[in-house]
């Protein structure tokens, strides 16, 4: 009898978690069901399988969501990250595993125990950032340990980035995953992160002016700006002695700088709409951060307030986002500035159909190792094919896809609520995903600690 796996919710990271279950379904007995509250716009190859159906579910329909979920063996949440909790408690009721890539919520961690006792694994953080930087930090972590090593510092950072063949704009970026998280990247309080034995904040205001650098052999120079909080791993990761520990998101040189000014601007705030948004165009939009003036241009005023000379690339950057256009409306009602600067950018960032993306994913970890001083560097690099079968979608999916049949046949066990941070994890997750391309360089370089030379003001 087949292994019935239910994946819930059908959107842009699913495209490889869908194509691996249905290669493997034949020879791994599997039947696949697709529930998603828009069922026609899962593609033909994927709906007209012999081994998948396809079905309309809306998560918010209680009988509905619980049928799909009682006629199936193990539960994969793609649903945003909110909406976990509802799937998680039916999984617990009805005695099904569940697996999602999202960040472990209080609600989600409240049910470790029932999982546990119920002899359910409940999988978490299981795509990219979170899920990948976990199996692949832990697993050098365990290394460096069991040569008797000693971790003195921890760095991480990962970017979703546009391919060097499809990189086409000033800003050497576009979307690759939600634009309303990358407009939105680093509010929420003061990014936090350890440098040398000592606490570190920078404040939002801040955060894209304070940088660090570093090349990856092939693919040239990167900057990274701090994730909000660089210590929510420490205690999973073990690393209570480590000098220093500094976890961030990984942009092309110049993008943080340029990215400040909308920041200073004021137009990533989500916090308020703005009146008669619909019929605004980009340029009265941008008018209403910069003081009145009977006589200066709206660009002559951005650029005094900001202080940007003419010939500043990031004068550039900013006209080829067409932001001074006043034949381009907004159309969106009562928007707040976060949601217009998001429509504006999609214009320029969003896809073509053949583009490439690709996942930069760099680790520094510093060790101490008989006396001596030591560091590893460890990259990985992925290229996406198009604008569906994108490096995002195959650096998400494809971990949460041999997690779920990992656990279907009983090779990961350990029940409870958990982050991919075991061996029993880790090591047949990576191992499988280097036979689609995914694997990491290590390199051995001098350790030179956390080096402020680095660090732009």
């Amino acid at each position: 009898m087949a292994r019935k796996i239910l994946v819930v919710g059908a959107g842009k990271s699913t495209s490889y978690l869908l194509d691996y279950f249905l290669d493997k379904s034949s020879q791994e007995d599997l039947h696949l069901t697709i529930g998603d509250l828009k069922p026609s716009i899962i593609s033909k190859h994927i709906s007209q399988h012999a081994n998948c159906e396809v079905i309309m579910l809306d998560v918010f329909d209680d009988d509905q969501r619980a049928k799909a979920i009682q006629n199936s063996d193990i539960v994969v949440s793609m649903l945003p990250a909110r909406f976990h909790i509802k799937v998680a408690e039916d999984c617990v009721k009805l005695k099904k595993h569940l697996v999602t890539a999202s960040y472990v919520s209080p609600e989600i961690k409240a049910l470790d125990q029932a999982a546990k006792e119920n002899g359910l694994v409940f999988m978490n953080e299981i795509g990219l950032d979170p899920g990948l930087d976990h199996m692949s930090a832990m697993q050098l972590i365990d290394r460096i340990r069991d040569e008797g090593g000693k971790l003195l510092l921890f760095e991480s950072f990962t970017g979703g980035l546009v391919a060097p063949e499809s990189d086409n704009n000033l800003w050497n970026y576009k979307f690759t995953w939600n634009p309303r998280n990358v407009v939105l990247a680093g509010q929420g309080g003061a990014a936090k992160f350890i440098q040398e034995g000592t606490y570190k904040y920078i404040p939002y205001h801040k955060l894209f002016r304070r940088t660090e650098f570093f090349k990856i052999e092939g693919y040239g120079k990167f900057e990274g700006y701090a994730n909000r909080d660089s210590l929510n791993y420490r205690e999973a990761y073990g690393l209570h002695d480590a000098l220093t520990i500094y976890r961030g998101t990984m942009r092309r040189v110049g993008f943080s700088k340029a990215w400040n000014i909308f920041v200073q601007l004021g137009m990533t705030d989500d916090s308020y709409t703005i009146e008669n948004s619909e019929n605004m165009t980009y340029r009265e939009f941008v008018n209403l951060f910069l003081p009145y003036s009977p006589t200066d241009t709206v660009e002559l005023k951005l650029r005094h307030y900001l202080k940007i000379d003419q010939d500043d690339i990031i004068w550039d950057k900013l006209l080829e986002l067409h932001i001074f256009d006043n034949q381009k409306r907004i159309k969106i009602a009562n928007a707040t500035p976060a949601q217009i600067l998001q429509k504006i950018l999609e214009d320029s960032w969003t896809l073509k159909e053949d583009d490439k993306d690709m996942i930069v994913m760099y680790h520094k970890f510093g060790y101490e190792l008989n006396g001596k001083k030591l560091q590893i560097d460890s990259n990985m690099v992925v290229t996406g094919e198009n604008r569906t079968h994108t490096a995002m979608a195959k650096t998400v999916g494809l971990p949460v896809a041999i997690a779920t049949l990992l656990i279907l046949n009983k090779e990961i066990s350990t029940p409870g609520v958990q982050i991919p941070i075991l061996k029993e994890v880790y090591e047949p997750i990576l191992t499988e995903l280097e036979n689609y391309g995914i694997s990491f360089k290590e390199h051995e370089v001098p350790y030179l600690g956390y080096n402020p030379d680095t660090v732009a003001s």
